[in-house]
């Protein structure tokens, strides 16, 4: 298996013990699993009207990335929520 430079170097730190295990590792761990099955978890429907040429852009992205649109549209709503995209709405 070919490594690339970033993943190289990632194995290389590994392998010199430069990682060490945070305190309360089994705690956090069971944490972090736990938010992760909230968010990906999918328990409600909404229904929105989009322009069909949003829409259409929607599902091209889709198609390039190999997902369903929906899936795209709920990770752009989860991005923005969380604040990892910018949140001025210009209307």
């Amino acid at each position: 298996m070919k490594l690339d430079k970033e993943e190289q170097a990632l194995l290389n730190s590994i392998e010199n013990k430069e990682w060490m295990r945070i305190k309360n590792f089994e705690s956090e761990s069971k944490k972090l699993q736990q938010t992760a099955i909230k968010t990906l978890r999918k328990d409600q429907r909404i229904s929105i009207r989009l322009a069909k040429y949003d829409l259409d852009g929607l599902k091209m992205k889709a198609v390039d990335e190999g997902i369903p649109y929906q899936t795209i549209i709920a990770s752009l709503i989860h991005k923005y929520i969380t604040g990892r995209i910018g949140t001025k709405i210009v209307a």
